[in-house]
């Protein structure tokens, strides 16, 4: 009988670059779909709309809409959601050290 890998299971759910940006920002607190669209990173709506739908299902975002005028939709994290911060966290310490643009050496601290 073949094991199930926690990792393999994981990166299957969290390993998509729209899954993480979309949890970083909701990490952040409750946001509209027009706040997530504008994060900076590019997401087209059809896009957004697939992945808060399917994080919605997997049980990491909650969808509330409100009965206004204009309506009003807002998602969140579920605790589920939360306990992925950490992950969205070491991604962020790993690709600062090693995939951001190095500072001018100027502005690097003596070692």
């Amino acid at each position: 009988m073949d094991e199930v890998c926690p990792v393999a299971e994981a990166a299957k759910l969290l390993g998509d670059k729209w899954t993480l940006i979309v949890l970083r920002d909701l990490a952040e607190g409750p946001r509209r779909f027009g706040e997530l669209e504008r994060s900076g990173e590019g997401i087209s709506p059809s896009m957004l709309a697939a992945r808060l739908r399917a994080l919605e299902e997997e049980g990491l975002v909650t969808r509330t809409s409100y009965h206004e005028i204009p309506p009003r939709v807002e998602y969140a994290l579920t605790e589920k959601g939360r306990d992925a911060e950490p992950v969205v966290e070491a991604l962020r310490a790993y690709g600062t050290r090693w995939l951001l643009p190095e500072a001018p050496a100027l502005q690097q601290a003596p070692h």
